[in-house]
Formats: C-alpha cells, sequence, structure tokens
C-alpha cells in the first residue's frame, strides 16, 4: 500500500509538471501567434492611404505631433526675447561643449524659456505661502535658478570638457611623437593614437582627419580644431605644427619638445590648485565649522557666566 502511494503521488507531480510545461508552451506559442497577425496587418496596411487629414496627422507618432511643436513655439519665444547675440554665443559654447548641433542650441532655447515660467510660477507660489525674509530669500532663489541656471550648466559642461582637453593632451602627445619617430607620417600616427586613447580630444582629432580626408588642407582643419577647442594648450600646438610645415622643421623634434611642455603645464595647473584649495576651503570653514565649534566650545562658559551673574 505505502508504495502504491508513493507511485501516485510521483505521477500526480510527473502529471503536474507536464501540465505546467504545456501552459508555459501555450502561452509563447499564443504570444508568438498575436505577433505573426500584427506583423501580417501591418504589412497590409504599408501601402494604405488615408484621406482624411486628422487620420494621417494621428498616425504620426506623438514626439512628432504635440512635442515638436511645443518645443518649436518655445525656441521661436527664445529667439524673440533674447538679446542679439545670445544665440550665437550660445552656440559657440555648444561648440566648445563638443557638440554642434542646431537641435543642441534649439533645446537650449527652449529650456531656458520653460525654466524661466517655472521660476515664475514658484516665485507666485512663494509670495503667497510665504511670509517674511523667507518668501524673498526662495523668491530670489528661484529667479536666478530659472534665469541663470541653463546657462551655468552649459559654461560648466565647456569647462569640463576643456579640462579634459588640457590634462589628455600630454598623453596624446607622448603616444603621437613615439609614433612618428617609430617611422609613421603624422596622419598616420595621429590615427593611429586616435584609436588607441579615447576621449574628447581624440574625437576633435578624428573629427580634424575627417576634414583632411575630405579635401581640406592640414593647415585649414588644424586652424578648425583650434577653433573648436578653445584650450591654450591646444593653440600653442596648432601653431607649433603649422610652423614646423611651413619652415621644413622635423614633426618628430617639434611633438617631443611640445609633449615636455605640456607635461610642465599640466603639473603646473595642478600646483595651482592645491594652492588654491586653502582659500577655498576658508570660506566653508569661517561660515559653517567654526559657528558651531564656538558654540560647543563656548556655549557651556556662557551659560555658566549667566548663571553667575
Amino acid at each position: 500500500m505505502f508504495v502504491a502511494d508513493v507511485t501516485g503521488t510521483g505521477m500526480l507531480a510527473v502529471l503536474g509538471v507536464g501540465a505546467a510545461v504545456a501552459l508555459i508552451i501555450f502561452a509563447i506559442a499564443s504570444q508568438a501567434e498575436e505577433r505573426a497577425v500584427v506583423r501580417s496587418s501591418l504589412r497590409q496596411l504599408e501601402g494604405y492611404e488615408v484621406e482624411n487629414i486628422r487620420d494621417q496627422e494621428l498616425l504620426n507618432p506623438l514626439r512628432d505631433r504635440a512635442l515638436v511643436p511645443a518645443l518649436k513655439s518655445l525656441t521661436d519665444v527664445g529667439r524673440r526675447f533674447t538679446p542679439a547675440g545670445y544665440v550665437d554665443k550660445v552656440r559657440q559654447k555648444f561648440v566648445y561643449a563638443g557638440e554642434a548641433s542646431a537641435e543642441a542650441v534649439d533645446r537650449f532655447l527652449a529650456t531656458q524659456v520653460l525654466g524661466v515660467v517655472v521660476a515664475v510660477v514658484l516665485s507666485i507660489f512663494c509670495f503667497v505661502a510665504l511670509t517674511g525674509m523667507l518668501r524673498w530669500a526662495a523668491i530670489l532663489l528661484f529667479l536666478l535658478a530659472g534665469v541663470l541656471g541653463p546657462s551655468a550648466i552649459l559654461s560648466r559642461r565647456v569647462e569640463e570638457r576643456q579640462h579634459q582637453l588640457r590634462i589628455k593632451l600630454p598623453d596624446v602627445l607622448d603616444l603621437l611623437t613615439i609614433s612618428v619617430e617609430a617611422g609613421l607620417g603624422f596622419e598616420q600616427a595621429l590615427d593611429r593614437t586616435v584609436a588607441a586613447v579615447p576621449g574628447p580630444l581624440s574625437e576633435e582629432f578624428a573629427r580634424m582627419l575627417g576634414e583632411v580626408r575630405a579635401g581640406a588642407s592640414r593647415a585649414d582643419a588644424m586652424r578648425a580644431l583650434e577653433a573648436r577647442c578653445n584650450v591654450p594648450e591646444v593653440r600653442s600646438f596648432v601653431l607649433a605644427i603649422l610652423q614646423a610645415d611651413t619652415f621644413g622643421v622635423s614633426i618628430g623634434r617639434v611633438l617631443r619638445s611640445q609633449a615636455d611642455e605640456m607635461r610642465v603645464k599640466r603639473r603646473q595647473i595642478a600646483q595651482e590648485q592645491a594652492q588654491k584649495a586653502p582659500v577655498k576651503m576658508l570660506i566653508p570653514m569661517v561660515f559653517c565649522i567654526f559657528p558651531a565649534l564656538f558654540v560647543i566650545v563656548l556655549g557651556p562658559a556662557m551659560i555658566n557666566i549667566y548663571k553667575q551673574f
């Protein structure tokens, strides 16, 4: 009897597992069949032409129907109310940030208009909900964030990218010098360096090589590189290479001297940042750490003196 019960339990378990596997296979097959029906329906609709204009508009994605017109409207408002030459300065900053596209400038202008609107709405809410100095402090904070926030973020992106260009240049020049001294030409050595060292500087060098291969001269391509980077170290490197091409000086010798100079400049920049650190730490120490320290150290003494007198 016991063996029969065990056998019956094992059969039930096997049947249960088989039923679960069958249900899973059925569900997968049903989804595959539904997807096949959808694909066949879409194939039948490929040549279908909608005569109603409203239906034609509804066939477009929501992004093209709602977000793109709203973005265009905000961009037009931004272009209308910004000062003369502001859009050109923003476009130049995007070039320095490595994103030289008209869509990026339009998104920035739309974001700035939206930020001003949100700042005004939050300022009105703070004016109604808060009182005293807290009200005006919150209003001033929101207005500054809405008006100056996008420009500050863009300027920060430009500074970070230029910093990356500055600290990567000595390493790139070292590898470029080794490649040129090994017998490669300047373009071939630069191509190998771009493939070996990723980063924004390599991207700019790759763009310069693309311009040269497209038919531009090396001098024009390198001047365009210097204009896109706007970094003094890159400008010095470009001028040295152009002078070497003009006067027939050895490229390898120029690259080695430039690599040594850039390495010294990078060390000087690091030392300068280290010297600035104590001065920058002084402000939070005076306004944040010292008051709490004075309260902890002098607080009990002041309480005892008050109780005595």
